[in-house]
């Protein structure tokens, strides 16, 4: 059986880069720390609370409600609302919850602009895949069903598996970035839906902002000793002899 110190150095391994990240979030930014966090679990509350009205439902339908079958300039017009708008017959508090606890870590140690980037990129990424899957069929790898296009394409899930990779990556959650990966794929397998198949295109969406993000990170810091380097040289030839 693992002991206190054992557990308490895993945890520490796991988690501990991101907790001090939370830590500085809150303390730069003060109260409200995850402003963007509370409007968007806001707006879920109330676009499920209005669009279950009569009155709400087709209102709700023209702002956010996404389906490969819309053509493709209104459904670009509806997806930045659509993330908000979740499934009508799900329990809205799930979405909110997710929402609120995945949005909040992001906003707090990837940053605000980042998240919703991350966010907004994914959901349009899988938005996108909707269509070109339609296209390529259900028989072919990564291909929907013609009935999926029809289909109701909203919510924040997408956004919400995008952004627990790019955090498991930015702050090496390797255990909880696995999980959360494999637990996707798992779904995928099992359930071969639109939703599923959305879900590893957020996966592969935040790899690719992560990756592409490091990337960058390392050659700026390249750059930066490179630099330095050459002044230190330039200064040395001007040292009187």
């Amino acid at each position: 059986m693992p002991s206190i110190p054992s557990i308490r150095t895993a945890v520490e391994r796991e988690f501990g880069a991101l907790a001090r990240a939370i830590r500085d979030g809150v303390r730069r930014n003060g109260f409200p720390a995850i402003p963007m966090t509370l409007a968007a679990t806001l707006a879920i509350v109330l676009f499920q609370l209005w669009q279950r009205t009569s009155s709400g439902a087709g209102i709700v339908e023209r702002l956010g409600v996404v389906r490969a079958s819309l053509p493709l300039g209104v459904e670009l017009a509806r997806t930045p609302l659509s993330l908000f708008v979740p499934a009508p017959d799900l329990p809205v508090w799930g979405a909110a919850a997710q929402v609120f606890f995945v949005f909040g870590i992001a906003e707090l140690s990837l940053g605000r602009l980042r998240t919703l980037g991350i966010a907004y990129a994914s959901t349009l990424a899988a938005t996108m895949y909707a269509r070109q899957g339609i296209e390529m069929g259900h028989g072919r790898f990564f291909g929907l069903s013609y009935a999926a296009e029809f289909g109701r394409d909203t919510g924040p899930s997408v956004a919400v598996v995008a952004l627990a990779i790019c955090i498991a990556w930015r702050y090496r959650t390797v255990v909880t970035g696995c999980l959360v990966g494999g637990a996707m794929l798992v779904e995928a397998l099992l359930v071969p839906n639109l939703a599923g198949q959305e879900h590893l295109v957020a996966i592969l969406t935040a790899l690719t902002f992560s990756v592409g993000a490091e990337l960058l990170r390392r050659q700026a810091l390249r750059t930066g000793a490179a630099l330095d380097a050459l002044e230190g040289l330039d200064g040395l030839e001007h040292v009187p002899h």
